[in-house]
């Protein structure tokens, strides 16, 4: 069908085609309806955000005549710097420049940092790093691209709106990929705020299959990989002990050779649907040196629920094999000896350790909240969930839904590798003193 319609198009007619975006664009790359003042496109990288934004104000900008309501004849491109509006929102791939036919393409005037349309309408360029370069113009649109990492993005967005004072609906466009900002949130946040989204792969189409494969295989299922590919937008909680700015950097591809592995489980005390879940982490750790070197490498989550005691089990001892851990070690103030009894039934000679909780979940998370502090924990790919948990982990407790049981695990794992290694090279030093 696709080959019948362009075999009968002209060769004029299919110069004109990529033109024709509303024909083909995605549905996160069109504006909505109603009543709105900005409109923000929220997506992964390479979502289609900047072509979006583009058409839109090549619509506005085409549509502005001395007889049309619908157009806009002042326009401000703002982007974190003069230089990024210039290379991608004006000549870039998907910029203003590229996306318009030849024969109403506007020209670039660089001295003046402004675009001029055939038809007389003007779009300049302003830079977020000087709000007050907005004091003064006035514009009836305005594009403002990457928003959520302008370094002073809430005095140039405040600008912005000032100048937005010009005709009967002045609007804003704005594309970005999220970041846990307050003018993001605030902005989101507005009655009259539309919001549309979308992951990079819903622009699969238009991007390098080997982009696509190498960002999957690094960052699908972290907390960088839901902001950066999927365009989640990712809040922290207030007095969290983890943040997920400190995730991100947390974040490596590939684990140093390491002198030891453990499995640590959390155990579930019932199965079904919706019973917590069975935390089993694996993490490894590097230590050689003085106790302040010792690093901790988060390898996997092997977390099981809604399953019964044999089989979290069965899941833990298959982690060790897998990994090839010394050791398994799990919180037994619940299920007291039944799981080291659980565990030998499918491996009699496992080497185990029983932990004892005498403190609150808080204040266990504390010391190893502050090991990632000093960069001494790193995460290995594929760990999202445990990472939604750390982000909900205050020094009261935890915030989230249900039970912690990747984040308990973690700690016990961490206890065994580090803190508790840790306080025992201290001790002979301090019986010296």
């Amino acid at each position: 069908m696709q080959k019948m319609f362009l075999d009968r198009l002209s060769d004029h007619d299919l110069c004109a085609m990529p033109y024709l975006f509303g024909l083909w664009a995605l549905p996160h790359q069109l504006p909505p309806a109603g009543d709105w003042r900005s409109w923000v496109i929220l997506g992964g990288r390479g979502a289609g955000k900047t072509r979006a934004g583009a058409e839109w104000v090549r619509t506005l900008a085409e549509g502005a005549t001395p007889l049309s309501a619908g157009g806009a004849r002042r326009i401000a491109l703002l982007g974190e710097t003069y230089d990024q509006v210039r290379d991608v929102m004006v000549q870039g791939d998907s910029g203003l420049l590229a996306c318009t036919p030849p024969d109403r393409r506007p020209t670039w005037k660089a001295t003046e940092r402004r675009l001029i349309w055939p038809n007389g309408a003007t779009a300049q360029a302003f830079s977020a790093h000087d709000p007050e370069a907005l004091r003064g113009p006035q514009f009836d649109a305005a594009w403002a691209d990457e928003l959520a990492k302008w370094k002073r993005g809430q005095d140039s967005w405040d600008m912005l709106q000032f100048a937005l004072r010009l005709g009967q609906d002045p609007r804003v466009c704005v594309t970005t990929t999220p970041r846990n900002v307050g003018v993001l949130r605030d902005l989101l946040a507005s009655p009259s705020t539309v919001q549309t989204h979308a992951a990079t792969e819903a622009n699969r189409a238009n991007l390098a299959a080997s982009f696509l494969q190498e960002v999957r295989n690094r960052y699908a299922g972290s907390r960088l990989g839901r902001q950066e590919l999927d365009g989640i937008l990712l809040q922290d909680v207030d007095g969290a002990l983890w943040t997920n700015a400190g995730l991100v950097a947390a974040q490596i591809a590939k684990a140093p050779t390491l002198d030891r592995v453990v499995v640590a489980v959390d155990p579930a005390v019932s199965a079904g649907k919706r019973s917590d879940a069975c935390g089993i982490m694996v993490v490894g750790a590097t230590l050689q040196g003085p106790p302040q070197d010792w690093c901790a490498y988060v390898l996997a989550d092997c977390t099981v629920q809604g399953v019964g005691p044999l089989t979290w089990a069965q899941a833990a001892i298959d982690a060790r094999d897998r990994y090839g851990a010394d050791r398994v070690v799990a919180e037994v103030n619940q299920g007291g000896a039944l799981v080291e009894s659980l565990l030998r039934q499918i491996d009699p000679l496992v080497p185990f350790t029983a932990l004892h909780a005498s403190r609150g979940k808080g204040a266990r998370a504390e010391p190893v909240a502050a090991l990632y502090e000093q960069g001494r924990v790193r995460h290995l790919p594929e760990l999202g969930a445990l990472e939604d948990q750390l982000c909900q982990m205050t020094p009261r407790g935890f915030l989230g839904q249900g039970s912690p049981d990747r984040l308990d695990a973690l700690v016990w794992a961490v206890q065994e590798l580090i803190l508790t290694p840790a306080n025992r090279h201290r001790m002979p030093r301090a019986r010296m003193l």
